[in-house]
This record gives structure tokens, C-alpha cells and sequence, in this order.
């Protein structure tokens, strides 16, 4: 039988979402199908965005959203979602924290396969570039590399493929001051 730590994702292996729960960086683990409910949330998320899973699991993501302006962001990710040609994608986009907080998310999101290629889960991280340095947000594209270099022989095991891997970093410099723009722009606007 199943903990409650992974018993919220129909047929992930537990080696997987035992990794994925004890991660120190902020995973999401989504339904390929129909409008991506997420499935899984673990600590490191919910400390970001202030989410548990019982508010999160079974609603889509977007829901951090609420109604900012994230056009191109959205766009980025609707063409990862619907296209199936590109193997991940990385984009900031603004969301909100439980209390209402705005922050400058950089979105990374790759899909789990099974070993048929049959798409099973989105797999996405976070993390919060709004307010952060250089230096943070360095060592979170170690961290996260880190973690996809670790999750891709456990999901492996399991019969799993993570499609894609962060093979390029975004220059660190230039992704906070986007990020610190798109929080201008909402705070101009009343967001």
C-alpha cells in the first residue's frame, strides 16, 4: 500500500515520487491528458507558492496565474502542450502565492513517457526569479540540473522517460531583469 506522499499519482512508480517528494527544488507532476490536472505537488512547491497538494491536485496550474499578463508565456507553453514537437520549455511568467503575492516564476516543464512513448505526466519546477540574485538563481540551474541528471535513470528504472533535459542555461542576468520587469509592469497596472 502506498503512502499519502504518493498515493496522489495514479501509477507513478514510488521510487519516483519518493525522489520527487524529497527534492529540494519546487516539482510539479501533471496529467498529460485533458486540461493537465496536477497529480502531485511536493514540499519545496508548496513552500514557494504557499499551495498544499489538497488545495492544488486535480486543478490546473494556470490557477497561479490568476489574471496576469503572461501572454507570451502562456503562448510558450500552449504550443509545448499542444504541439508535442519541442521536448521542454523554460519561460518566466508571473504567479501568485496562496496570499495573493506576485512573483516572477521561471517555469520549466518537460514530459514522462512511458518506455511506448505514450505521454504520461508533465513534469514541471519553479522557481521564484522576481527578487532573486544571480548567484541564486545559478545555483538553482545546478540544482535543477542536478535533479534531472538523478531522476532520469530512477524514472528509468521504472519505465519512464523524461523527454528532454536542460542542456542550455538562460543567462541568469538577463532572466532577472525580465523578471523584474514583468513585476513593474503588474505593479503599474493594479495586479
Amino acid at each position: 500500500m502506498r503512502d499519502d506522499r504518493s498515493s496522489n499519482v495514479p501509477d507513478l512508480p514510488r521510487p519516483l515520487a519518493d525522489y520527487l517528494e524529497a527534492s529540494r527544488v519546487a516539482l510539479a507532476v501533471a496529467s498529460a491528458d485533458g486540461d493537465n490536472p496536477l497529480l502531485f505537488v511536493n514540499p519545496a512547491f508548496s513552500a514557494l507558492t504557499g499551495y498544499t497538494p489538497a488545495d492544488v491536485v486535480g486543478r490546473n496550474c494556470r490557477l497561479l496565474q490568476r489574471d496576469a499578463p503572461n501572454d507570451e508565456a502562456r503562448d510558450k507553453i500552449h504550443e509545448f502542450l499542444s504541439r508535442g514537437r519541442q521536448a521542454n520549455v523554460r519561460t518566466p511568467i508571473v504567479n501568485f502565492r496562496k496570499d495573493g503575492t506576485p512573483f516572477v516564476n521561471l517555469l520549466y516543464m518537460s514530459r514522462l513517457t512511458s518506455s511506448d512513448r505514450t505521454r504520461r505526466y508533465i513534469f514541471a519546477s519553479q522557481f521564484d526569479v522576481s527578487r532573486s540574485q544571480p548567484e541564486k538563481l545559478a545555483q538553482y540551474d545546478v540544482d535543477l540540473g542536478a535533479t534531472l541528471s538523478k531522476l532520469e535513470p530512477i524514472a528509468g528504472d521504472a519505465g519512464i522517460v523524461v523527454e528532454g533535459t536542460l542542456l542550455a542555461i538562460a543567462n541568469s542576468a538577463a532572466t532577472i531583469a525580465q523578471a523584474k520587469l514583468m513585476l513593474a509592469d503588474l505593479e503599474a497596472s493594479g495586479g
